[in-house]
């Protein structure tokens, strides 16, 4: 129950403190600091100082209390009462700290005191602090209705003349110590003041940027990627503009990519649908038109040996007919790889490779023997491969390829190596859209099904595209 209110305590701290403004909050460390720290020197400043002034007035009253107890000893002596009681008197009226002073005699009987006459003494200040048989002096505080009195006792002419006490207030180190600490007080207003105009100041400057970088935020938020934040300074604010400067101008270089790629992929299609429809006019339905023309000849033969010739050459135009309708559907979709799956399809593709390029290409497959993965990888992976081959038969000049599929229960790696003249990678990033669209594909194709493409490359040096998919278990 203790740990359940405890949390959530934490946790409603938390929530108050997570409403709360950066700006509130630097003010209220600032604000704090400074009145802790100034409450916490007063403190220790009002205690110390209390002390030394209390010790020291003691020390002075001490010394008083000695120097009338020396004058007082010929009054006592010769018995001048008046006199005695003039000394003390006086010694009150001059010095304000003094609250009372009266003289004993050996046998404790009152000879002289300030608190006028009659029955106004005090008796039982006699008995309140006796003074210890030979001491020279003996301090003790005694709590008043008027606060605490420090009484002295010294003994005049070393005891045989007596006793002579002394009332020390402390209300003067009171007062000192009260209008130090009014004044620290005042002093630690001030710097607090001057401490939450500083952090005004400071916090405009944390702040101002931070609300710019949200600004920005909601305008690409928009996707508006035009949006730059100022660079105020070069601290971590200023990198942290840098920073999101640089995502922002990524994010824009992809959208870009991302229109352009968009605009080619229906310009593809549009060509692609455009080749399609000029293969079934010209070639499959010319090759139709010839079959209905021969079945026209065939209706019209005599004998069975030409008719025997035409049915042949219908056979062939048959043929020829269904070989180009499987080619033609073979390059939209290859049914391979649906119903036999990714190496065979590849396998069935690198051959038709070889044969229209002349490029001897080399595939090994390790891990993958009778093992289906997801169709939705298999058609990136089978694509990507494809991209990787055809960039190679167009660009790379090379003579040798070697593909290598390898998969692990958890990760599928596919490395596309070819011999030709390689390319500056980088250069060829930061050129048109237009140069890096098949590069951009390929990366377009991975990051949909979860993966990673790397290329490496230089000039002179060949290409290496280095693929990596991620697999469930199966």
């Amino acid at each position: 129950m203790r740990w359940h209110f405890l949390h959530q305590a934490r946790e409603r701290f938390w929530e108050i403190a997570g409403g709360v403004s950066v700006r509130t909050k630097i003010l209220g460390i600032v604000l704090g600091g400074t009145v802790l720290f100034g409450l916490t020197t007063i403190l220790q400043v009002r205690y110390a100082l209390y002390h030394v002034l209390v010790a020291r007035t003691q020390d002075w009253g001490i010394a008083m209390a000695s120097d009338l107890a020396a004058r007082s000893t010929d009054l006592i002596l010769i018995n001048d009462l008046m006199g005695l009681h003039r000394l003390l008197r006086d010694a009150v009226d001059h010095n304000p700290e003094l609250r009372y002073a009266f003289a004993l005699s050996p046998e404790g009987e009152v000879l002289a005191h300030t608190f006028g006459t009659g029955p106004e003494f005090p008796v039982g200040l006699v008995e309140a602090h006796p003074l210890p048989p030979g001491a020279s002096h003996h301090l003790q505080p005694l709590r008043t209705p008027e606060g605490v009195i420090w009484d002295i006792a010294v003994p005049v002419f070393r005891g045989q003349a007596g006793v002579l006490r002394l009332g020390l207030r402390d209300t003067g180190v009171r007062a000192a110590v009260d209008a130090l600490t009014v004044r620290l007080l005042v002093t630690t207003l001030v710097v607090s003041t001057l401490s939450i105009g500083i952090a005004l100041f400071l916090t405009h400057l944390i702040v101002r940027p931070i609300r710019g970088l949200v600004a920005m935020t909601e305008r690409v938020a928009r996707r508006d990627f035009t949006a730059r934040a100022a660079v105020w300074a070069k601290d971590e604010i200023g990198a942290l503009a840098q920073a999101f400067n640089a995502m922002v101008e990524e994010l824009a270089q992809q959208e870009r990519m991302r229109a352009f790629y968009i605009q080619r992929i229906i310009e593809a299609q549009e060509e692609e649908r455009r080749r399609i429809a000029r293969e079934l006019h010209d070639e499959t339905g010319q090759a139709l038109a010839s079959l209905r023309v021969g079945l026209r000849n065939i209706e019209q033969a005599l004998d069975p040996e030409t008719m025997r010739s035409r049915l042949q050459d219908m056979y062939r135009l048959v043929d020829e007919t269904l070989n180009r309708v499987r080619r033609l559907a073979f390059e939209l979709r290859p049914s391979v790889l649906d119903d036999l799956g990714l190496v065979a399809a590849l396998e069935r593709y690198i051959r038709d490779y070889r044969e229209r390029f002349g490029i001897e290409v080399e595939m090994q497959v390790i891990g993958l023997d009778g093992r289906r993965i997801p169709p939705a990888i298999e058609t990136a992976v089978y694509r990507i491969v494809q991209e990787a081959l055809t960039n190679a038969a167009k660009y790379a000049g090379c003579q040798r390829i070697s593909v290598l599929l390898q998969a692990s229960p958890r990760l599928l790696s596919v490395i596309v190596e070819d011999d030709g003249c390689g390319f500056d990678v980088d250069r060829v990033l930061r050129e048109e859209p237009g140069n890096r669209l098949g590069i951009y594909g390929m990366r377009e194709r991975a990051q949909l099904v979860g993966g990673s493409l790397a290329i490496e490359s230089a000039p002179g040096q060949g290409t290496t595209i280095y693929l990596r998919v991620p697999l469930e278990d199966s």
